[in-house]
């Protein structure tokens, strides 16, 4: 799961725009990409890359050892030959060999082996590196510092082949083995420490399907065809450009201009508006991102001052929660804001999970009565004067934070406000700067909040719902059962997958009777492109990747 930032000057958009008009022959021009980003990436380094753009680019400049497609039949990730031609695990999967391709070459000329491959999993798991990989090695064997132990962990039986061992009773599979692979010969020249800071990452050696040919920072990154690829073939596109132009209404104006293939952000609003621009295609991706209301399950003074877990006055009822969603219209902004390119949420398991996601969960309804009677049932009655909800002189009034620069929660909120206010729940917005507004979140600061997140592939709801804080740093809610722990620790184990099936049923059903925030609603992500792109594939995984199967008509 990986995330942004903006800034810029409206003449270098004219600027760049030129330079692009006139630095190409006619030839190069139609068979070339340019996709419009809202920001500059930071590095090419796939140790440091973070956001969105950093991953779409190191993942054409960078082989992994495996690629991946969506199945949406089964609602889950398939994993294919990349770097590794094929591969071979032993009987209770703590131990795959693995064949590498011999005829693949960094762009220096030197031959890609396994010693990169060992050596890339030493510097992803160096402390001293502090990639953004860290931590993340849990089926490896490793030192008291995370850091992977390479002598223990590899076998290199020729320079094509190796075997990774795992921990005994550990569930790997080749997702855990999912990196892009970095040149030794490059790295082990540079002191660990300086690493994040090396010109490599700017000025990389690469072995993807492209290659770097300019980084013109705040104006563009320029890829061009790597020809001694095996991915390359007559059909793959010449040039990539992702130019960057911070203002969204000028990335929307060029795509309609056609000076913009590809955006990857369109407004729900904007996709109903160009429905009838048979130029462009706009293409849903659904089930990755889900909006939702946050309730501090726990006090956040009494956690603030001694991390003690004592229940929040509000929000630590889970009759009070349901009474909260029951009260709120989510069908009234999917229909007037989404423009149906959404649809309720009941959980933190999306729909596009098939195998896993159960269907028989029905989501709260809107119905402020139902929302009345828990209320009562919890001891909250309208107080004579003003109509606000009371319990022991306390009003249920408070206040809900939300970061800026989000008018479509903003609007959101406004439906909602008068929704809660209808039940006699007082509610004040307080908008905060978006940096400042997700440390506090991180922190546990706050009673209520509305926010929203992106759903990890595979699917990781460890780091969300479990209730110690100090693992999930996520659980924002600070939601806390028991039951759900003992089915999370128990993904962790080797079981069928049938059992693994029923497991995540369970925890659905556990969360969805807590409520322990309000799931609002999947969010469909849109992208849309030029229709001169052919095979391009849009789906949960993103919607620019496998660049080098793209063609243009």
């Amino acid at each position: 799961m990986k995330y942004f930032k903006p800034v810029v000057l409206l003449l270098f958009l004219s600027l760049s725009l030129l330079s692009f008009n006139c630095s190409k022959d006619n030839t190069t021009k139609t068979n070339r990409v340019i996709i419009g980003i809202s920001s500059d990436i930071e590095t090419l380094n796939p140790l440091y890359a973070f956001n969105l753009n950093e991953g779409y680019i190191t993942d054409m400049l960078y082989l992994s050892l495996v690629q991946h497609s969506w199945n949406s039949t089964l609602g889950e990730i398939e994993s294919e030959p990349m770097l590794a031609k094929k591969w071979e695990w032993n009987n209770d999967s703590t131990t795959i060999t693995l064949q590498l391709r011999n005829d693949v070459w960094w762009s220096d000329s030197v031959n890609v082996t396994a010693e990169d491959v060992v050596y890339s999993f030493d510097l992803y798991s160096d402390p001293v590196v502090n990639s953004r990989f860290y931590g993340t090695f849990k089926n490896f064997y490793t030192d008291k510092e995370n850091h992977i132990d390479i002598n223990r962990t590899f076998n290199v039986i020729s320079p094509f082949e190796l075997k990774i061992h795992f921990l005994q009773h550990s569930v790997p599979s080749l997702l855990s083995i999912d990196l892009p692979i970095l040149p030794k010969h490059i790295y082990e020249k540079i002191a660990r420490k300086d690493i994040e800071h090396s010109d490599v990452n700017f000025h990389p050696v690469t072995d993807g399907a492209y290659k770097l040919t300019s980084w013109k920072r705040n104006q563009s990154v320029i890829l061009a065809a790597n020809d001694k690829s095996f991915l390359h073939s007559k059909s793959t596109i010449n040039e990539f450009i992702f130019k960057i132009i911070p203002n969204y209404n000028t990335r929307l104006l060029q795509l309609k201009n056609g000076e913009l293939d590809v955006i990857t952000d369109l407004k729900p609003d904007d996709a109903e508006a160009m429905k009838g621009n048979k130029n462009i295609n706009i293409v849903p991706i659904k089930g990755r991102d889900y909006d939702y209301i946050g309730w501090n399950n726990i006090d956040p003074v009494e956690y603030l001052k001694d991390k003690k877990k004592v229940p929040n006055p509000l929000f630590g009822s889970a009759n009070i929660r349901r009474a909260l969603t029951y009260a709120i219209n989510r069908d009234e902004v999917i229909e007037n804001y989404l423009y149906q390119h959404g649809e309720k949420a009941v959980g933190p398991v999306s729909p596009i999970f098939k195998s896993i996601y159960d269907p028989t969960i029905v989501p709260y309804e809107y119905n402020p009565e139902k929302a009345k009677e828990l209320f009562a049932k919890e001891g909250w009655h309208p107080s004579p004067g003003d109509g606000i909800l009371e319990k022991n002189g306390k009003k249920f009034s408070f206040k809900l934070y939300m970061g800026t620069g989000n008018p479509q929660r903003e609007l959101a909120m406004a439906v909602f406000k008068n929704n809660l206010k209808a039940v006699g729940v007082d509610v004040q917005i307080e908008k905060m700067e978006t940096s400042s507004f997700l440390q506090k979140l991180i922190d546990k600061q706050f009673d209520a909040w509305i926010a929203g997140w992106t759903v990890p592939i595979p699917i990781d709801l460890m780091m969300f719902w479990y209730s110690d804080l100090d693992q999930a740093m996520f659980n924002i809610s600070a939601y806390d059962n028991a039951k759900v722990d003992k089915l999370l620790q128990k993904l962790e184990t080797n079981i069928t997958r049938n059992q693994k099936v029923q497991v995540y049923k369970e925890i659905q059903v556990l969360i969805h009777e807590d409520e322990p925030v309000t799931f609002l609603y999947w969010l469909d992500k849109l992208a849309a492109y030029n229709n001169r792109i052919k095979n391009i594939s849009i789906n949960p995984l993103g919607p620019i990747n496998k660049t080098w199967e793209w063609q243009l008509k």
